[in-house]
C-alpha cells in the first residue's frame, strides 16, 4: 500500500513519521446530509460501515423508501436501516431496519413510532454510532463489521421492546423464541435485480423474549410468529430494569439465511466496544494512506478525512465468504450464486474521472479486487456496467468503464482476468443493453458519422466526448497489451471524433443533427419548468443556452441584487 504526505507548503512523496496516527477522528459522518431534493448540499447520509464494506447502517429519518434516508434537519428517528444506497438519485435496495421502543404496548407504524432525537446526544463515527431517543428514554449504539454488526439498546425501567421491519413490496419475518433469533429477508429494491432478489438477514439477540408478535401488512398477529407477506414485520419484548441493556447481533446475505448466519461470525464473541475499536484500527489504516500535515486548521483536516472516507465506501463489496473460505457473490445480473469478486454501487460517469484513479493508485490490491469484479460482471451479464445499484441501471451516459478498466491496467494493477476486460471493453464500445446504460447508444451512428447527432438522443455532445475519450482508452489499453495495430487502430481514429463537434464561432462544443449541420441555438426547457424544485441541474445549461433567459429570471427572484 503506497503512501502520500499531502503539505500545506508543498506535495511529499515519501515515508517516515507522521503527525496524524488517528485520521478516523476528523472524519464527520454528518457532513453532507443537511440536504433536500430540491437543494443538495451532499445528499450523504452517515454511513456507519467498514471501507468498501457490503452493508451501511443509518439512522432513518426519512420515511420508507425516501432517498433521503437521513437529513439533518430532521427531528425524529423511525428506526436503525441497513442501506446499501449510493445516492437518493438511485435509491435504496435490501433494505430493512430495526426499532427499539419502551411502553404499555409496541408500534409497527413507523410514523408514530418514531422517536423525537437531538444532535447534542448524537456520537456519529464511521465505526460507531450513538444517539438517544428522547421520547422512549433508549440509547442506541451499533458498531459494524462488513457484514454484520452488533447493537447495544440501553432501555428504562419497564416494558421494553425491538421492532424488526422488512419494508414493504414482499417480506418475510420468523421470530425463533427458544434460539432468541429472528430471521427474515426483504425485496425491497429500486430496479437492477433479478425476481429472485432477496437480502436475508438474521438477528441474534442475547436474552429470552417475553413478547412476540407478526405483523402482516399492517394486520397484528400476537399468536404468529411468522410471515411471508407485502409488509412483514416483528416484534420482540422484554421486561428491562432501569439502565438494562440488550446486546442484538446482527447479519445478512444476498445468498441464503444459512449464509447469513455465517457472516455473523464476522463478530465472534467481541462485545461492542471491541467492534467498534477493530472499526476505528480498519479506518486507520485505510485512510492514514494519506497523510495531509495541517497544523494551522483543523477544519481542513475534518474536510479533507471526510471527504476521503466517503470516497473509499463505494463500489461496495458485493461478495461473501462462504464455511468453506471461499468468495462467492449473489448475482445481480443472472440470479445466481457464483464465485469471485463483485462489485456494486458506482456510477462510472461520476467516478472515472477521480475515484478510480485514486484507487489505483492508493490502494491497488483493492483496484484488483475491483477489476476481478468488473470481469465477472462482463461474463455474467454480457456487458460491463456503467451504473450498478447493484446490477445495471439506467441512469448517465457514456462509455466509461472502458476508462476504469484501462487506466488500472495503464496504472500497474494486476493479478486479474484483463483478457476478459479486454473483450469487455470493445463490445461495449459497439453494442449497447436496452433499458440500461450499458455498452453506447448511438453507437451505430456515432462510428458511421463521427458523432452521436443531435436529432437522435438527449446528451449528444455529451456522449461523444465521453465516446471519444473512451476510444482513447482502449486504444492505449490495447497498445499496453501489445494488441496489433490493425485490431486498435479505429480506436485511435474514432478517439478524435471530439474534433467534430468543436465550433470555432462559439469557441465550444456543440451538438450537431445527422445532416451534418450545427443544432439549433435554443432552449426546449420552459422557465416555469426549467427551474422548479429538483430540477437545478438545469442551471448550468441555461446559462450556456440562454443567458438572457437566465439574467432576467434572477432578476425576480432577487431584485434586490439585480
Amino acid at each position: 500500500m503506497k503512501k502520500i504526505i499531502l503539505s500545506t507548503i508543498a506535495t511529499l512523496f515519501c515515508v517516515g513519521s507522521y503527525a496524524i496516527t488517528d485520521p478516523v477522528q476528523y472524519v464527520n459522518p454528518l457532513v453532507g446530509s443537511h440536504s433536500t431534493g430540491g437543494l443538495s448540499t451532499g445528499n450523504t447520509y452517515p454511513a456507519i460501515a467498514l471501507p468498501w464494506g457490503m452493508n451501511f447502517w443509518t439512522p432513518q429519518t426519512g420515511k420508507m423508501g425516501d432517498g433521503w434516508c437521513y437529513t439533518y434537519d430532521a427531528e425524529k428517528i423511525r428506526g436503525f436501516k441497513q442501506t446499501h444506497q449510493p445516492s437518493p438519485w438511485m435509491n435504496d435496495y435490501g433494505m430493512f431496519n430495526i426499532m427499539p421502543e419502551c411502553g404499555e404496548d409496541y408500534i409497527f407504524d413507523e410514523a408514530k413510532r418514531a422517536s423525537w432525537f437531538s444532535h447534542k446526544a448524537e456520537v456519529s463515527k464511521p465505526h460507531y454510532y450513538k444517539v438517544y431517543l428522547a421520547d422512549y428514554d433508549i440509547v442506541t449504539e451499533v458498531a459494524p463489521t462488513s457484514r454484520a454488526a452488533i447493537f447495544r439498546f440501553t432501555y428504562p425501567a419497564g416494558k421494553s421492546y425491538l421492532v424488526v421491519d422488512a419494508f414493504d413490496r414482499g417480506s418475510y419475518v420468523k421470530i425463533i423464541p427458544e434460539q432468541h433469533k429472528i430471521v427474515g429477508y426483504t425485496t425491497r429494491n429500486s430496479g437492477g435485480v433479478p425476481r429472485n432478489f432477496k437480502n436475508y438477514f438474521v438477528l441474534q439477540f442475547d436474552r429470552p423474549f417475553t413478547v412476540t408478535a407478526i405483523s402482516d401488512a399492517g394486520q397484528e398477529n400476537k399468536s404468529a410468529l411468522e410471515t411471508t407477506s407485502k409488509h412483514a414485520q416483528g416484534v420482540v419484548g422484554f421486561n428491562t430494569k432501569r439502565g438494562e441493556q440488550v446486546n442484538v447481533r446482527v447479519a445478512s446475505s444476498f445468498i441464503s439465511i444459512e449464509q447469513a448466519e455465517q457472516n455473523l461470525k464476522e463478530l465472534g464473541n467481541k462485545t461492542l466496544e471491541q467492534v467498534s475499536e477493530e472499526g476505528r484500527q480498519e479506518w486507520n489504516k485505510v485512510l492514514s494512506t494519506i497523510d495531509v500535515q495541517d497544523e494551522s486548521d483543523i477544519d481542513r483536516l475534518r474536510t479533507f478525512y471526510s471527504c476521503l472516507y466517503r470516497s473509499v465506501l463505494f463500489p461496495r463489496s458485493f461478495f461473501e465468504i462462504n464455511a468453506q473460505g471461499q468468495v462467492v457473490h449473489y448475482s445481480p445480473y443472472n440470479g445466481e450464486t457464483l464465485p469471485g469478486y463483485l462489485f456494486a454501487d458506482t456510477g462510472f460517469w461520476d467516478t472515472f474521472r477521480a475515484l478510480f484513479p485514486l484507487v489505483n493508485l492508493m490502494w491497488p490490491s483493492m483496484s484488483q479486487k475491483m477489476q476481478e469484479g468488473w470481469a465477472n460482471a462482463y461474463k455474467e451479464s454480457g456487458f460491463l456496467p456503467e451504473w450498478s445499484a447493484p446490477g445495471h441501471r439506467a441512469c448517465m451516459v457514456g462509455n466509461n468503464s472502458a476508462s476504469v478498466v484501462a487506466d488500472a491496467y495503464l496504472k500497474g494493477v494486476r493479478g486479474y482476468n484483463i483478457d476478459a476486460l479486454w473483450e469487455a471493453v470493445k463490445h461495449g464500445a459497439n453494442a449497447d443493453l436496452p433499458r440500461t446504460t450499458s455498452g453506447r447508444k448511438q453507437w451505430q451512428t456515432y462510428n458511421k458519422l463521427g458523432y452521436v447527432p443531435y436529432d437522435s438522443i438527449n446528451e449528444s455532445a455529451a456522449r461523444t466526448l465521453e465516446y471519444a475519450f473512451d476510444d482513447w482508452s482502449i486504444y492505449k489499453l490495447g497498445q499496453a497489451l501489445g494488441k496489433p495495430e490493425k485490431e486498435i487502430q479505429v480506436y485511435a481514429e474514432h478517439a478524435m471524433n471530439y474534433k467534430n463537434l468543436f465550433d470555432k464561432s462559439h469557441n465550444l462544443m456543440r451538438g450537431k443533427l445527422a445532416n451534418g449541420e450545427w443544432a439549433p441555438n435554443f432552449n426546449p426547457f420552459k422557465w416555469g419548468d426549467a427551474f422548479t424544485e429538483g430540477n437545478s441541474w438545469h442551471y448550468s445549461w441555461s446559462v450556456f443556452h440562454d443567458p438572457q433567459g437566465l439574467r432576467q429570471l434572477l432578476r425576480r427572484r432577487y431584485p434586490r441584487d439585480s
